[in-house]
């Protein structure tokens, strides 16, 4: 991300996630009331152009990986709520719109991104009339001057207690160390905290229609001041997690691509609405 500015990625993913609420057949994979009306008069003209057409399959295809990595977060936090966990951490929450819908009246939500990007959200929900609910704080982080474990305590973090972090669109873009002291940070927690993250495949990894996709995308990240960084076949994540003890045995450990997240997530629709490739992965861990 370009210093002192919001994010231009998660502008992009909010409004995918917009699109999926307006274009895309029911039932919707994430039902996400405030996805459009958080983007306001502001966007509303981009979402309209936002592509739906059925010769652009990868487009579509980015669009049922972004909404079903929501999903599965959410289906994985409800599992953790059952389970007695009552903080919930979104690390580069960008627009995410959760806080806002939450049906768990318990559950304490830190927003974890850069200030520019907190204050360009407080600024949309504001013009938008979206009230803040009262269980959610929002947790500053510029990385270059900031300690995340500092920014959460003081935000209110109680670290005596399990949390479930989501770490969603942000490990393609961190290098390994950054992604290394994060995972350090979240391994240290008690028993009983999650995560959820997505991740990315190598290019070497993909067949060649898909390293055009891949290229396709790099590049237009590139052009907006967040490149990609980071990629992990299955293998080489799960050595990472084993490195860092967030794993007691395979068990506590999902990693699902496109065959699993289709049959999960976009079985039977009447529409077109599914991922394509193996590109994308995601991956949920409990201590």
């Amino acid at each position: 991300m370009q210093p002192a500015s919001p994010s231009r990625t998660a502008l992009r993913v909010a409004m995918r996630r917009a699109a999926h609420q307006i274009y895309d057949a029911r039932p919707l994979v994430l039902n996400d009331p405030i996805a459009v009306p958080i983007l306001g008069d502001t966007y509303a003209e981009e979402l309209r152009r936002t592509p739906t057409r059925p010769d652009r399959p990868f487009s579509v295809a980015l669009r049922a990986f972004l909404v079903a990595r929501s999903r599965y977060a959410e289906d994985t936090l409800a599992h953790a709520v059952a389970n007695g966990v009552t903080q919930y951490v979104l690390l580069g929450a960008g627009l995410d719109t959760f806080a806002h819908r939450n049906p768990h009246p318990n559950l304490r939500v830190f927003e974890v991104d850069h200030p520019a990007t907190q204050q360009w959200k407080r600024e949309l929900l504001h013009t938008s009339s979206i009230p803040a609910p009262s269980n959610l704080t929002y947790a500053p982080v510029d990385f270059e001057h900031h300690s995340l474990p500092e920014q959460l305590h003081a935000a209110g973090l109680d670290s005596t207690i399990p949390t479930f972090f989501a770490w969603l669109g942000v490990v393609p873009y961190l290098t390994l160390a950054a992604f290394r002291a994060t995972l350090g940070f979240i391994t240290s927690q008690p028993s009983g905290t999650g995560l959820v993250l997505d991740y990315g495949q190598p290019r070497s990894a993909l067949p060649f229609l898909e390293q055009l996709a891949h290229d396709s995308l790099a590049s237009r990240v590139q052009l907006a001041g967040e490149p990609f960084q980071l990629f992990f076949t299955p293998a080489e994540i799960a050595a990472e997690l084993t490195a860092f003890r967030a794993i007691d045995d395979i068990d506590d450990i999902e990693d699902i691509g496109s065959t699993e997240i289709n049959t999960r997530y976009f079985s039977n629709r009447t529409d077109a609405l599914k991922i394509l490739g193996a590109a994308g992965r995601l991956l949920s861990a409990w201590l």
